[in-house]
């Protein structure tokens, strides 16, 4: 099937899904899952008033992508501002050359995309990787937004602090937002500026490992003649409600994070963090790790700390991340501790 056919179809596939979401308040999600729906390497994403198109294993050529634009446009019966990133070349994070298409400047500005009423800062390009918001995440902050409500709410690796958002209009009683990287953080604040009827939230740019054995009430492990970098201190505090979503690998002088071979190291203090009664809410997005394997892991280590899990429930993504053989590369666990 060519790649338009393809495109067609997902996009017939999603037709109960985008006038649920428009009643919703939500216009950022997904309008070709590649890998799922035909065209392993190519993802098509509305965020707001942008059309993001990205190829990963090939470039397109500049009349297949203004076809792919124009078959979505129709569809959503608006013109979305088209951007396209080729990331398929070795430095395709920083070559802006765009030798098939040309964004306008209007596409490439500081916009700003909705979810579940919330305002999102949007853009096409910028200096990191990925997009400001993870849209397989929505469902996760819809479930954050619902559940919220008098919880004081602990949001680790929060990257744009999209769940901290959800947790806020939920109306926590306090967000807290923890990530390493100042860039992110700085986004985080900015989608609080979008919604100023939302009460002020707290962000902490700290490596998660110093900041969550603190919280945690944990002592800081130092290898013997390493001296470790400055960290911020934080006083010893439960969460009602935390929120564990880590990259798939990261190293710092305070630990690793692997998904894969350790992710005991960061569940244990994340479990002992949450409050008694309270809510757990972790994350795994490594595809080759099974629910059945991750989910009895997780459970294990739990026990092993002595915490009981009253309740698991799962959460996939929504229907614009289709999985047709119901294994997600996003695996979302709810333990109610």
């Amino acid at each position: 099937m060519s790649l338009i056919e393809s495109l067609r179809d997902a996009l017939t596939r999603r037709s109960a899904l985008l006038s649920q979401l428009q009643e919703q308040g939500t216009d950022c999600y997904r309008l070709f899952h590649g890998t799922q729906e035909g065209i392993p390497g190519m993802t098509i994403d509305r965020y707001g008033a942008q059309l993001l198109v990205q190829s990963f294993h090939q470039p397109l050529e500049r009349e297949a992508l203004l076809e792919l634009a124009d078959t979505c446009n129709q569809t959503l019966g608006q013109t979305l501002l088209l951007v396209y990133n080729d990331r398929s070349g070795g430095h395709s994070r920083i070559d802006r050359s765009d030798p098939v298409y040309q964004a306008e400047p209007a596409a490439l500005a500081d916009l700003v995309g909705h979810e579940w009423g919330l305002n999102y800062r949007v853009r096409g390009r910028h200096p990191g990787q990925d997009p400001l918001l993870f849209l397989d995440l929505r469902n996760a902050r819809g479930w954050v937004k619902a559940n919220s409500q008098g919880k004081s709410v602990l949001n680790l690796f929060a990257y744009t602090c999209g769940v901290g958002l959800a947790a806020a209009a939920g109306g926590a009683t306090t967000v807290c937002n923890v990530d390493f990287a100042e860039g992110n953080l700085a986004v985080g604040k900015e989608n609080a500026q979008l919604n100023p009827q939302l009460p002020p939230m707290q962000f902490i740019q700290s490596d998660y490992f110093p900041a969550i054995r603190q919280l945690a009430g944990l002592p800081i492990a130092q290898r013997r003649g390493q001296k470790l970098p400055s960290y911020p201190r934080l006083a010893a505090q439960p969460f009602d409600l935390v929120f564990l979503d880590p990259p798939a690998w990261a190293k710092s002088a305070f630990g690793t994070v692997d998904l894969l071979r350790d992710y005991q190291s960061l569940l244990k203090p994340a479990l002992q963090v949450t409050a008694e009664n309270g809510v757990l809410v972790c994350c795994n997005n490594l595809a080759k790790v099974s629910m059945e394997d991750w989910r009895e892991q997780v459970l294990r280590c739990a026990g092993k700390l002595g915490r009981t899990v009253h309740d698991c429930q799962t959460l996939t993504p929504a229907e614009d991340f289709p999985s047709f053989d119901h294994r997600p590369p996003l695996k979302t666990l709810i333990l109610q501790l």
